[in-house]
């Protein structure tokens, strides 16, 4: 009799009902919302407030270089000494002084700068100041030198070049850069989702091997069918609590910004007025245009379709690994030398797709390891936005579903011993051996 459809209801029922498990669905989205609000917060209140930064320049000639923004204002103190300077900024709890002394050339003026501060101050504001003046000294050298600034911006020649296959497709840079962050987002949710719910699979199968449960249950279910419903049950109540996050989280995020005003855009701050003024630059407006053709120009078909069918079957082969280390030991202590060899494609995947798919997407190392069904879920992944003929996914889809079905006859082998097994801690020599009974 086939039992695996009450293997899988009673496995996914177990979870979702479980204590920990809905604790952990409410609590876990609260906390990430409550840590981007405090983030968010901070960021606004650090952003309303404004540093006053006194100017005391003995040389008179950079001054006029500094506007006040936003966030800072600039006062000018003339006629003053720099004790005099100093104490005045200090008793009126201004931000900073910054001292420009009276040098003879511009070279000697541009190591005689020097900012008087209580505490240290911050990285931007100093860099700010820094691309201020530069910009100032280096229009005063033109002039010295003779050197036109407008004949110099005229002459500049930018260049972008198209890109265009043999058979007429057009792409750019910036469709390199969607097609990875696509092809590496979804490898990279796949290796989350793997370490994550594989683990809750090992240890849902530890548990009921010390419990002593499992000896009840597999008098009248096959090991095969056991491990199957175990492992696609665990796999549904990992998709449910992923789908509340996503509407509990969005929820939240509007309710949160809404009662206490938090203004998540604030978060970009102090890179907002950058994009804010890059946003009014025409070249700027042609990049975007240039990343929504992009997005438009993605195989979206061909990447839902694939993304489903990768994340399923190399979800499911990594999962029979696990239940398989879960069989072979009674506490998660031990699986820890089962481990390694697991997650090392895994890592093995992530940084071959990183640092070799966006590269030479359709090179020898992309393709080899595109096919190797512990590797190939990620890297095909990153692979097909930049165009993988469909045989080769097909392929690679039929090689990962096969050696599925390998790895679930070779963990059943473990399962159907290893279940059963009590109080020693087995080796890979053993596990050979329990794979011939």
């Amino acid at each position: 009799m086939n039992h695996l459809p009450l293997i899988i209801k009673r496995e996914y029922l177990s979870k979702v009902k479980n204590k920990a498990f809905i604790i952990m669905t409410i609590l876990s989205p609260l906390i990430f919302i409550a840590l981007i609000s405090v983030v968010a917060y901070l960021s606004q209140v650090n952003n309303d407030k404004v540093r006053v930064i006194s100017i005391l320049d003995e040389s008179g000639q950079v001054q006029d270089a500094f506007e006040s923004s936003n966030n800072i204002t600039y006062t000018k103190l003339n006629g003053m000494s720099l004790k005099d300077a100093k104490s005045l900024v200090n008793e009126t709890s201004g931000y900073g002084l910054l001292h420009i002394q009276d040098k003879e050339d511009i070279e000697g003026l541009s190591k005689a700068i020097k900012f008087y501060s209580k505490e240290s101050p911050s990285l931007s504001v100093i860099s700010k100041l820094e691309n201020q003046i530069e910009d100032k000294l280096t229009l005063m050298n033109y002039d010295i030198v003779g050197i036109d600034v407008d004949e110099i911006e005229a002459s500049k020649v930018y260049v972008n070049i198209f890109q265009e296959n043999f058979s007429g497709e057009t792409s750019s840079k910036t469709d390199s850069i969607i097609k990875l962050i696509f092809g590496g987002a979804a490898g990279y949710l796949l290796f989350m989702f793997i370490i994550i719910y594989g683990n809750m699979i090992m240890r849902s199968i530890i548990e009921e091997k010390t419990s002593r449960i499992i000896e009840v249950i597999v008098s009248s279910v096959k090991p095969v069918q056991l491990m199957l419903g175990k492992i696609i049950g665990t796999s549904l109540a990992g998709l449910t609590q992923f789908g509340i996050w996503i509407v509990l989280g969005s929820i939240l995020l509007v309710v949160v910004s809404a009662i206490f005003g938090i203004d998540m855009a604030q978060m970009q701050t102090p890179q907002q007025a950058v994009i804010q003024q890059a946003m009014e630059n025409p070249e700027v407006n042609s990049q975007i245009q240039d990343i929504m053709q992009g997005f438009f120009n993605l195989p979206l078909t061909n990447l839902i379709l694939a993304f489903i069918f990768f994340f399923i079957s190399g979800y499911l082969l990594y999962s029979s690994l696990y239940a398989a280390i879960g069989a072979a030991v009674d506490n998660e202590t031990d699986t820890q030398q089962f481990m390694l060899p697991i997650i090392m494609p895994l890592i093995l995947a992530v940084y071959i797709g990183i640092f070799t798919v966006i590269e030479d997407p359709h090179g020898t190392v992309s393709s080899v390891f595109s096919f190797i069904p512990l590797t190939s879920p990620v890297v095909m992944l990153m692979r097909i936005p930049f165009g993988v003929p469909i045989w080769q996914q097909l392929l690679s889809l039929g090689l990962l579903i096969a050696t599925f079905v390998f790895t679930v006859w070779f963990a059943a082998k473990i399962y159907r011993v290893g279940i059963l097994m009590y109080g020693k801690k087995p080796t890979y020599k053993e596990l050979l051996k329990w794979i011939k009974y």
